[in-house]
């Protein structure tokens, strides 16, 4: 019976809340770039990961409280594995890219692979919107590939920023919280 459960507890004012976050580190991010260069923008970037992780978290343990949903319970253990592989391998991939001085394609392979771990949770939540977001983001990281490497912060602001907060107003207004 718990296998069969879904994990239901993805919280529409907490990704809401991450997108505009990340709204402003798209905008740090340009001006860190100009003053500091790559190691200031990936610092930025860096950074809004903390932020964002530590908004969700809270966001998800409250909205999990409040629709009584056990994060310790089989669906929600479900989702943290899947979306855990393709985020954790992009994080190697950064390196790697950075390393080999292709630090342009990072921007759209972010995209690509934030987008792919919400795709990968697609059989473990509740709401179908999910998967939706996670297939938004893998097509603006499609088209980031192939764009300028300057337009990354936007390809960024875009996804991170935008979508979140698009998405989340949805699952805020269709789902609650």
């Amino acid at each position: 019976m718990e296998r069969a459960g879904s994990f239901s507890a993805v919280p529409g004012v907490g990704m809401a809340l991450v997108g505009a976050s990340a709204l402003g580190a798209a905008a740090l991010s340009a001006v860190a770039r100009a003053r500091f260069g790559e190691r200031g923008w990936f610092a930025v970037w860096l950074a809004e990961l903390v932020i964002a992780a530590v908004i969700a978290r809270v966001a998800i343990e409250a909205k999990a409280r409040a629709i009584g949903q056990d994060l310790g319970a089989a669906p929600a253990r479900r989702f943290v594995r899947s979306f855990a592989l393709p985020f954790v391998v992009g994080g190697f991939v950064t390196f790697a890219l950075l390393g080999a001085g292709l630090g342009g394609l990072v921007p759209a392979m972010w995209l690509l692979f934030y987008g792919l771990a919400l795709v990968a949770g697609w059989g473990s939540v509740a709401r179908e919107i999910v998967p939706l977001l996670g297939l938004a983001f893998v097509l603006i990281g499609t088209v980031a590939l192939f764009a300028p490497p300057a337009w990354g912060v936007l390809f960024l602001a875009a996804g991170f920023g935008g979508l979140h907060v698009v998405f989340g107003l949805v699952i805020a207004r269709r789902f609650g919280g």
